[in-house]
Parts: structure tokens; C-alpha cells; sequence
């Protein structure tokens, strides 16, 4: 089965990596928004400039929720509005704090080396869920 544009799209912004860590307690691992390599037009865009939205933006795929994530600290007990987000959903997140890492990808056709950039959050510190795409949102710079 063929996939459609939005789907390569995002499996682009969202490349399959292992981030090497699970997260403990409430704790939330979400993997930030790769940024494009080219724009639409094909114009190859400089490091400088990925680097600027890789920093900047805000846009995150949830990889892994703790086992406290979402839940009463002393009774284990889920919130009482649930989760607020899970496995595979796009949320915002701030653009600082946060544990930082990148993990090193295969080389893309430029020859340059991507990677793909890791975040682990508190789970009170996710801002929201994205309900419309998760590409279309611009980082602020």
C-alpha cells in the first residue's frame, strides 16, 4: 500500500530512531520536529538555517510516557481527566528545559549527517496537543 505526501512528510519530520533511554516516573520522551533539509521549491536550506528551527521549534511526536506519567504521585492513581497525551500523539512543548540529546541518523543523499533530536519532560510540562498538522505549525524565531 502506497502512503499519501502528509504521511512521508511526517515520517520525514519524524524519523525512526531509538533514543536509547526510557523515561522513569512522570516523565514524558518525545522526539522535537526534524527540520526540512530542502524547502518545497528545492532550495537547500543551510545549517544555519536548520539549526535555527531544530532550536526553535516547539512540535513533538510522544515516543514513551513513564509509569507515573499522568497519575496521583502518592496513590498511582490515574488524574481524573486521564492522560493528556500518549504513544504516537503530537503535542507542544516548551522550548526550553528539558534533557537534550541528539541521536545520529543514516546520511541523507547531501551526504551530510541528520540526527534526530530527543527530549524527556515532565508530564506537567507539556503545553498542549496538536489537533490539526503537526507539520504546518512554524517554529517563532
Amino acid at each position: 500500500m502506497a502512503t499519501t505526501t502528509s504521511e512521508d512528510a511526517l515520517a520525514k519530520a519524524f524519523p525512526q530512531a531509538d533514543a536509547g533511554v526510557q523515561p522513569f516516573g512522570s516523565r514524558v520522551l518525545v522526539q522535537i520536529r526534524t527540520p526540512k533539509s530542502k524547502t518545497s521549491g528545492g532550495i537547500i536550506l543551510t545549517n544555519d538555517s536548520k539549526d535555527t528551527e531544530k532550536w526553535n521549534t516547539q512540535v513533538a511526536k510522544v515516543i514513551s510516557l513513564g509509569p507515573l506519567a499522568f497519575k496521583n504521585r502518592d496513590t498511582m492513581q490515574s488524574w481524573p481527566e486521564g492522560s493528556w497525551c500518549s504513544e504516537g500523539e503530537y503535542v507542544r512543548v516548551p522550548k526550553y528545559g528539558g534533557d537534550r540529546w541528539e541521536v545520529p541518523l543514516n546520511k541523507d543523499e547531501t551526504n551530510e549527517k541528520e540526527s534526530a533530536m530527543f527530549v524527556i519532560f515532565n508530564d506537567l510540562d507539556i503545553i498542549g496537543q496538536v489537533t490539526g498538522d503537526p507539520l504546518a505549525i512554524k517554529a517563532f524565531i
